[in-house]
C-alpha cells in the first residue's frame, strides 16, 4: 500500500494541470487527396455529402462532366453511362491510408436533405435541375462486406426540391419554404423500424408509417432554411435558421425554434441570430457539443450558437498547407461524421469551372493555458493529507465496531459534516451548478426537503436503529420480517450505492479531464486509487474526518468561487440579477397541475419528489444510517441530523447561485465557452481558467473532496452491510481478527466495483449525470424506504407481504424508467409508495407468520423512545 501511495503522488506530480480557453479552427487536407474526388470534377454543387458507420458517403449529383485527360475507372464509365453512383471514403487503420470504393447505387438529385441517424443515412427529397422529389430512404455501410445498402422509407407527402432535415431520437423532421407555398413541415417516426447488417435484410414493414403534418414557422416564401436540434437544457429543440434577400438587397436572417413537446414555434430575440450575426450565405448546421449549433457559411466564415446562453461566437479560423484565404473559397458541404468525432469539408478552393472538389478535414482547438506548479503543490498537498488521515486511524482500529461504528467516539458536529457531505456534496459541487447554468432553480425547493424530512430522522429513525444497537440499517428488518427480507435489502442497498460511486466517480472524472491532461478513464482509476487507500485502511473513523475536512474545503471553495463568478460580470451583481431575470434563471416554481405534469418538474412533483428522496436517506440508507451509531449517546446524533439540515439549506442556495452566476458570465464572455465541453464540466472549466493561482488548485481540492466523502462513505457502509448482514449471522468467520481482515477485503472489493462503474458512467450521451442520479436512487433505495415505512407503520404487515412489496416496487420502477410516464425525480416516491401499498394489501390479503413486533412499530417504540432521551 505505501508503495502504491508513493507512486500515486508521483505521478499527479508530473502531470501539469492546465485549462481551456478560446476556440479556434484549423483547416487541413485529408490524407490520400491524390484520389478520385481531387482529379475529376465530379462532384456537383448541392450533391450530399454524410457519414455512416466510420465511412464518409457523397453522391455526384446532375451534371456531372468528366475532363477528357482523366484516366479510365470504374468510375468514369459509370459517369459516362450515364448514372449517378454513391461515393464510400473511409480511413483504413492497417494501411493507414483512406480507402474508397464506388457504390453500384446511385442518387441524381441535387440539395436534397439529409440527416445521420445510428442505422445510417436518411435521404429525403431534392431535384433533378428541373424536377423535385418525393424519394425518402437510408443508406447503411456494412463494413464486412464494404457493401452501401439501402433501405426504402414511405415518400415525403409532397415535392421538395430543397428540403432541410433534423433528427431527435428516432423522429426525422423536414422543413421546406416554398416560394408558391407558405411552407411545409413534416415528421416521421421511424423508431419501430428494425435495419439489419445482413445485405439481404430489410426493415420491418413500413406500410404503417406515415408522415405527420406539424406547424410551420413564419419564415418568408422561398426562403433558404436549415434545421439542426440541439438540447437547450430543457429538452432538444428543433433550430431553424432561415435567409432571403430583402427589398433593400441585403441578406436577411430569421432564427426560430421549434418545441416537439408543445408543438410551437418561436421567434428568437437579438440575442439570437440577426443581421449583425450571420451576415454571409449559411452553407449548413452541425449539433456541435452537448450545447453548441457549428454554423459554416458558404464564403469559410465559422460560427457558433450556444443554445442556453443565446449568444454566436465567431472562431478565428487558419489554413494547413492549403493555398486560400476566408472569402475567396466556396464550402459546398459540410458533414459531422464519427471518424474520432471529426468534421469533414466537402470545398471548392480554385473557384474554377471543371477545377476538382477537396475534402476539407474541420480540428476546433481550444487554447491551453498552464495551471501552474503552485496550484498543482496545493492539490497534492491535499491529496496526501487525506492519504494520510487515513493511515492514522488505521492504529486506533481494534475491532468490527470500530471499524464501521468508531467505537462511537465521533463529536455530534463532525457526524453533522460527514452526513452533509455523504446525503448532498458529491453530486452538489459539480452537477447542481451545471443543471442550474443551463435550467433555473426549480430544484432548490426540494432539495430543501431535507429540512422537512429532518424531523423523521430525528424522532423516528435514530430512536429506532440506537434501540436495537444496529450496525447494518437491515438488522431492524429481520427483526420486523424475516433474514430473507433482510438479505435483500441489503444487497438492493449494495447494488444502489455501487452505482452511486460510479456516479460520482464520472463526475469527478468529467471534472478533472477539463483542467488536467488525464483522460476521464484515467481520472476515475487515480480516485479509486486514492479512496481505497485512506478508506481501506482507516474505517469509519478515516471516513468521518475526512468529510468533515472536505466540508470545509468545499464551501469555502464554493464561496470564493462565486465571488470570482460575480467580479468578472461585466456590471457585477447588479448586472447578475439583471441577467438571471431577464433569463427567468431565478425561477422557483412551475405551478403546473394538470395530468401530463408528472413528466415535468412542476411544484407538485419537486415537493413529493424531494421528500421521497430523503426519507430514503434518513430511514433506508445505511451511510445515512451508519452515522446515527458513531456518536456516543442519541442526543448528539439528534444534533448531528439538526446541524447538516441547518448547513444544507443555505450550501444548496450557494451552489444555484453559482449555477446562475456561471450563465451570467458566459452570457458576457461567450467566446470563453469551449464548445465540445460537456454540460457538467463548465464549473471545473471555469476554475480551471479564471480563479487566480493558489485558489485554482484548492477549488480542484474540493471537486475531489466532494466525490471523495461520498465514495468513501459508499465504499465502508456497503462493507458494514456485508460482514453484517451476509457473514455474521451465519458465523462464517470465527475470530474477531478474521472479521477485521474481511471487513478491509470488502471495502476493497467495493471501492474497486465502484470504480469500475464510474468507467461505466464515463458516457457522452448522458447529458446530466445529476439526472442519472436520481435515477438511480428511485431504481434502488424507493423500494427500500417504502419498506421501512411498511415495517414502522403497520402492525399488520407480514414477510411475505414484505418481499412481494419491495420486489413490486423494483419492478414499477423499472417500468417507470423504460416507458418514462414519470419524471426521474419522483421515481424515489413512487418506489415508497408502491413498495409500502403492494406490500400492505399482500399482508392483509395472505396469511403470514405473527412476530413479535414490541418495539418494533412506531406504535410499539414510543415508550422505549422516550426511554432514550
Amino acid at each position: 500500500m505505501n508503495w502504491l501511495a508513493r507512486k500515486c503522488v508521483l505521478l499527479m506530480l508530473l502531470f501539469p494541470l492546465i485549462g481551456s480557453a478560446n476556440t479556434t479552427v484549423t483547416w487541413q487536407a485529408t490524407e490520400g487527396a491524390a484520389d478520385y474526388t481531387t482529379r475529376l470534377n465530379q462532384v456537383s454543387p448541392g450533391a450530399f455529402f454524410a457519414s455512416d458507420n466510420h465511412v464518409l458517403i457523397m453522391s455526384t449529383g446532375v451534371d456531372v462532366t468528366v475532363p477528357q485527360q482523366a484516366e479510365p475507372s470504374v468510375f468514369v464509365e459509370a459517369v459516362e453511362q450515364g448514372h449517378h453512383p454513391l461515393l464510400v471514403r473511409w480511413f483504413d487503420a492497417s494501411s493507414q491510408s483512406w480507402q474508397q470504393k464506388v457504390s453500384q447505387l446511385s442518387h441524381h438529385l441535387l440539395d436534397s436533405g439529409v440527416v445521420s441517424h445510428p442505422s445510417g443515412v436518411i435521404v429525403m427529397g431534392g431535384h433533378d435541375g428541373n424536377t423535385a422529389s418525393t424519394l425518402a430512404y437510408l443508406l447503411h455501410w456494412q463494413a464486412a462486406s464494404k457493401t452501401l445498402v439501402k433501405y426504402d422509407l414511405p415518400d415525403l407527402p409532397v415535392d421538395i426540391a430543397s428540403p432541410a432535415a433534423a433528427i431527435i431520437d428516432n423522429k426525422i423532421y423536414v422543413y421546406a419554404a416554398e416560394q408558391a407555398h407558405s411552407g411545409y413541415f413534416f415528421r416521421l417516426d421511424i423508431s419501430e423500424l428494425a435495419f439489419e447488417t445482413d445485405s439481404r435484410s430489410v426493415p420491418l414493414s413500413s406500410t404503417s408509417l406515415h408522415w405527420e403534418s406539424l406547424p410551420i414557422a413564419g419564415f418568408p416564401k422561398g426562403a433558404a432554411v436549415k434545421l439542426v436540434s440541439q438540447n437547450d437544457g430543457f429538452g432538444t429543440k428543433i433550430y431553424a435558421i432561415a435567409q432571403d434577400w430583402n427589398s433593400s438587397a441585403e441578406l436577411a436572417t430569421h432564427m426560430w425554434i421549434f418545441d416537439p413537446q408543445a408543438m410551437l414555434w418561436s421567434e428568437l430575440d437579438n440575442n439570437g441570430a440577426n443581421s449583425d450575426d450571420l451576415t454571409s450565405r449559411l452553407n449548413s448546421l452541425v449539433q456541435l457539443g452537448q450545447s453548441h449549433i457549428l454554423a459554416l457559411m458558404d464564403s469559410g466564415e465559422i460560427k457558433s450558437y450556444n443554445v442556453i446562453t443565446g449568444k454566436w461566437v465567431e472562431y478565428l479560423t487558419y489554413s494547413s498547407d492549403l493555398a486560400f484565404t476566408r472569402n475567396e473559397h466556396r464550402i459546398t458541404g459540410l458533414v459531422g461524421t464519427d471518424l474520432d468525432g471529426q468534421l469533414f469539408v466537402l470545398a471548392d478552393l480554385n473557384l474554377t469551372p471543371g477545377a476538382p472538389l477537396q475534402i476539407l478535414r474541420l480540428n476546433l482547438e481550444t487554447e491551453k493555458v498552464d495551471f501552474g506548479w503552485i496550484n498543482m503543490s496545493v492539490l497534492v498537498v491535499y491529496l496526501v493529507l487525506v492519504v494520510f488521515v487515513g493511515v492514522f486511524f488505521a492504529w486506533r482500529n481494534h475491532n468490527t465496531d470500530d471499524y464501521f461504528r468508531g467505537g462511537q467516539s465521533i463529536p455530534w458536529w463532525a457526524a453533522a459534516c460527514s452526513i452533509y457531505a455523504t446525503m448532498l456534496s458529491s453530486l452538489t459541487y459539480v452537477a447542481l451548478p451545471a443543471i442550474v447554468y443551463q435550467t433555473n432553480w426549480i430544484l432548490l425547493i426540494g432539495i430543501w426537503m431535507i429540512i422537512v424530512v429532518a424531523p423523521v430522522g430525528i424522532y423516528i429513525a435514530i430512536p429506532f436503529f440506537r434501540q436495537i444497537d444496529a450496525t447494518s440499517a437491515y438488522e431492524y428488518l429481520s427483526k420486523r420480517f424475516n433474514m430473507g427480507v433482510r438479505l435483500f435489502a441489503s444487497a438492493l442497498f449494495t447494488l444502489f450505492h455501487i452505482g452511486r460511486m460510479g456516479i460520482v466517480m464520472a463526475l469527478t472524472a468529467l471534472a478533472l479531464s477539463a483542467v488536467t491532461p488525464l483522460t476521464a478513464a484515467e481520472s476515475v482509476m487515480l480516485m479509486g486509487v486514492l479512496c481505497l487507500l485512506y478508506c481501506t485502511i482507516g474505517g469509519i473513523e478515516a471516513v468521518i474526518w475526512t468529510d468533515t475536512i472536505q466540508t470545509f474545503v468545499l464551501l469555502i471553495g464554493a464561496v470564493i468561487c462565486f465571488v470570482t463568478i460575480i467580479s468578472g460580470i461585466d456590471g457585477g451583481f447588479s448586472a447578475y440579477i439583471d441577467i438571471g431575470l431577464s433569463a427567468d434563471k431565478f425561477k422557483l416554481v412551475d405551478a403546473d397541475f394538470s395530468l401530463n405534469s408528472i413528466t415535468t418538474l412542476s411544484l407538485w412533483v419537486i415537493v413529493v419528489g424531494g421528500i421521497g428522496q430523503n426519507l430514503t436517506s434518513y430511514t433506508a440508507d445505511q451511510a445515512i444510517v451508519q452515522r446515527y451509531m458513531v456518536t456516543s449517546d442519541i442526543k448528539a446524533a439528534k444534533k448531528s441530523i439538526w446541524a447538516n439540515a441547518l448547513i444544507a439549506g443555505p450550501a444548496s442556495l450557494l451552489f444555484f447561485a453559482i449555477g446562475t452566476g456561471l450563465y451570467a458570465f458566459y452570457y458576457t464572455h461567450p467566446e470563453k465557452l469551449d464548445p465540445l465541453m460537456k454540460i457538467d464540466q463548465i464549473f471545473p472549466a471555469f476554475i480551471a481558467t479564471e480563479l487566480p493561482v493558489g485558489l485554482a488548485g484548492l477549488i480542484v481540492a474540493g471537486i475531489f473532496a466532494a466525490a471523495q466523502s461520498t465514495v468513501s462513505t459508499s465504499m465502508n457502509s456497503i462493507s458494514s452491510t456485508l460482514v453484517t448482514d451476509f457473514i455474521r449471522p451465519f458465523d462464517l468467520i470465527k475470530t474477531e481478527k478474521g472479521y477485521m481482515s474481511a471487513a478491509r477485503w470488502i471495502t476493497f472489493i467495493m471501492g474497486a466495483l465502484g470504480t469500475t462503474a464510474g468507467l461505466i458512467f464515463i458516457d457522452p450521451e448522458i447529458r446530466s449525470l445529476m439526472e442519472a442520479y436520481f435515477k438511480v436512487i428511485g431504481m434502488f433505495m424507493g423500494a427500500l424506504g417504502g419498506l421501512f415505512v411498511l415495517g414502522v407503520l403497520t402492525k399488520k404487515a407480514h414477510a411475505t407481504g414484505a418481499m412481494v412489496g419491495i420486489l413490486s416496487g423494483v419492478v414499477i420502477m423499472v417500468w417507470a424508467w423504460e416507458s418514462g410516464w414519470a419524471n426521474g425525480y419522483l421515481y424515489a416516491t413512487i418506489g415508497i409508495c408502491s413498495s409500502f401499498i403492494i406490500g400492505y394489501v399482500v399482508s392483509m390479503l395472505v396469511p403470514g407468520t405473527n412476530k413479535n413486533i414490541e418495539g418494533l412499530t412506531l406504535y410499539t417504540m414510543k415508550l422505549s423512545a422516550n426511554e432514550n432521551h
